[in-house]
């Protein structure tokens, strides 16, 4: 039994959820999540609350239960609140800058990095702290994970583009000969 397909979602009020044709869509003003779950999970909506159960009893369906059930609270929790990472720049002459629809990154090489700001997203820049939010939790992750990985923190000095509470393992460097 799924522990977290069993917990029901709970509709806070100004939400709307609508299940048709094996899609949730979740809508609170203008900004909407659509979570597509096919016939792998029957869904309810009694009470102010979404209900899930699993479609058969093999370990697939199970799995698809709570994992469903997970993509419906996220898709709720960001149309609510949304969902913010922050990544940090080190390193000397490393900078970043928002260009109209464009993140321009200078991390070293001999050209800047420019990055199409997706749709759905907004990246903001202070000082070193580059700031990504949007409503979409997979969409704000991949995009962080996308620019991080432009010049991952090294271990030696940690220069690079790392999240801002990761910690990087430092190594020592070489030793001379005595």
């Amino acid at each position: 039994m799924s522990r977290i397909g069993k917990q029901p979602v709970t509709i806070p009020s100004g939400v709307d959820v609508k299940v048709e044709d094996g899609k949730i869509t979740v809508k609170k003003g203008n900004i909407a999540n659509e979570v597509e779950f096919g016939n792998r999970v029957k869904v309810k909506v009694e009470d102010g609350k979404i209900f899930f159960e699993p479609v058969g009893e093999d370990k697939q369906s199970k799995a698809f239960w709570g994992t469903y059930r997970s993509l419906t609270n996220n898709a709720i929790e960001g149309v609510v609140k949304g969902f913010e990472k922050k990544l940090e720049i080190n390193g000397v002459g490393y900078r970043a800058a928002v260009k109209g629809k464009e993140l321009e990154l200078q991390l070293g090489f001999s050209h800047p990095i420019l990055y199409p700001i997706p749709e759905g997203i907004q990246i903001s820049v202070e000082k070193n702290i580059i700031t990504i939010k949007g409503h979409d939790k997979q969409k704000v992750g991949q995009v962080a994970a996308e620019i991080r990985s432009f010049r991952p923190p090294e271990p030696y000095k940690g220069k690079g583009v790392k999240y801002v509470d990761e910690v990087i393992i430092r190594k020592a460097g070489k030793t001379a000969k005595k």
